[in-house]
């Protein structure tokens, strides 16, 4: 492969940035524009040791930094690696990557440097995507996750699995070859059984996921109501600033407002929307049309009731839309105003007990958060690590569970050799989470949305 090179810091003024090249003849290269201070040469240079250097453009020095190599296979990706690191200003940044570009490096593609080192064997892909969730990570959880995958937990867990159900492969194809005689070394009754545990451990990875996608990149909420319940003030409490105007005035909110908030470990993607009522105003209707958009499009729906007023026929259109698309599941109940005298019977009238809060006030916010991570908190997993964080992931887990139930119902009434076929499938949909099977098209979809330089 040819070598490349990127500024692998953010653009822009700073007091350093960093040039990374990698490939056959990235260090030659780096040598080419970055001459050692004192003696010798950057080849000299001892590996993964910082040296003083002089930046030159044609001879002409133009910075002074330091620079360090890495050699194959001692490295990120698995080749010869220099960085190069100059002061952060724009002009001398730019005209750095200029330079190495002239002495024979070519510009490199998206997450082309975790790529190769994908490519290379020095990552698995659940290990490559986990780079991107350190870099990309806004709660210490989902940093935390993103770590113990970088050091290899989720592939390990995998590599284990796979290699349980390797074995009852091998078994069944010992059954295949010798039906006459008894060389398999498994049961029906034992390879039903140890299926049985398999399918439980990746339906445990399956669970994860969704407290795995609320830290990393939200959880999709929608606050429904009637107008003047308090929506806007819930998502002002959540956020805990003005995000939302908040007036007496029915029908003050006639657009949705969005905002991505945390809550705890959980990130919510929250959607304030326009009061459910009729409405003769053009406006108003068109907020309330974007409301059951956002109301279709939710994981989490926070219903808003107010407590001080009694049931009357527009909360009962919030319950209709509720059950229409849906979304009772996935439904928390909030009766507001609680800084109020609670209205006869408006509790009674919902079908879940509610969450009793006052938006106003802040009070009830802590029940909230645990009905919330009541659905989305962390499951029972062996470690951190073994969170399923991504929707590739997620899907390929699904699709392995499937076969190996589709293998336990075959064990009920055929022979081992009827569900090898399912087995294999399911190792082979195991396999593709850490992209030992994984298309070239996948993975060029992976890496297409990591930035330059990463």
């Amino acid at each position: 492969m040819r070598t490349v090179a990127a500024i692998s810091t953010p653009y822009g003024k700073g007091g350093v940035a960093l040039i990374r090249i990698t490939g056959e003849d990235a260090i030659a290269i780096a040598e080419k524009v970055a001459v050692r201070t004192g003696k010798g040469t950057l080849s000299d240079a001892p590996s993964a040791t910082a040296v003083r250097v002089t930046f030159e453009d044609g001879g002409i020095p133009f910075d002074d930094g330091l620079a360090t190599v890495f050699r194959a296979p001692r490295s990120f990706t698995g080749e010869d690696v220099a960085e190069l690191c100059c002061h952060g200003g724009i002009l001398v940044t730019q005209k750095l990557l200029g330079a190495v570009f002239a002495a024979g490096a070519f510009p490199a593609g998206p997450g082309e440097f975790t790529r190769r080192a994908f490519q290379n064997g020095k990552l698995s892909l659940s290990q490559a995507e986990a780079v991107g969730g350190l870099i990309d990570a806004k709660s210490d959880k989902y940093l935390t996750v993103s770590l113990l995958q970088c050091r290899g937990a989720l592939s390990e867990k995998l590599q284990r699995l796979c290699d349980k159900l390797r074995f009852l492969i091998a078994s069944v194809y010992a059954f295949i070859d010798y039906p006459d005689e008894d060389m398999t070394d498994v049961t029906v009754e034992e390879m039903r059984e140890r299926l049985a545990s398999i399918c439980g451990e990746v339906q445990t990875l399956c669970d994860s996921h969704a407290y795995g996608k609320a830290i990393s990149e939200g959880i999709p909420v929608c606050i429904l109501g009637k107008p003047n319940t308090g929506k806007s003030a819930l998502l002002n409490a959540l956020a805990r600033e003005d995000r939302a105007i908040v007036t007496a005035i029915p029908g003050t909110t006639r657009d949705v407002v969005k905002e991505q908030i945390r809550l705890g470990d959980l990130l919510l993607n929250i959607s304030d929307t326009a009061g459910i009522r009729e409405s003769e105003d053009v406006v108003e209707r068109l907020g309330i049309e974007r409301s059951l958009r956002s109301l279709e499009e939710a994981e989490l729906v926070l219903a808003v009731f107010d407590g001080s007023r009694p049931f009357d026929r527009e909360d009962g259109e919030v319950l209709r839309l509720i059950r229409e698309h849906g979304k009772e599941g996935q439904t928390v109940y909030l009766l507001n105003k609680g800084d109020l005298p609670e209205a006869e019977g408006v509790r009674s009238s919902l079908p879940k007990t509610p969450v009793c809060i006052s938006a106003m006030d802040k009070t009830g916010l802590d029940a909230l958060e645990a009905a919330v991570k009541e659905r989305f908190g962390h499951t029972e997993t062996d470690s951190l690590g073994e969170i399923v964080v991504g929707a590739r992931q997620f899907a390929a887990l699904t699709k392995a569970k499937g076969y190996l139930q589709d293998a336990l119902r075959t064990l009920e009434g055929f022979s081992q050799d009827m569900a090898g076929l399912d087995m294999e499938n399911a190792l082979q949909a195991l396999e593709e989470v850490d992209g030992k099977t994984a298309s070239d098209e996948i993975v060029s979809e992976i890496f297409s949305h990591f930035c330059v330089g990463k």
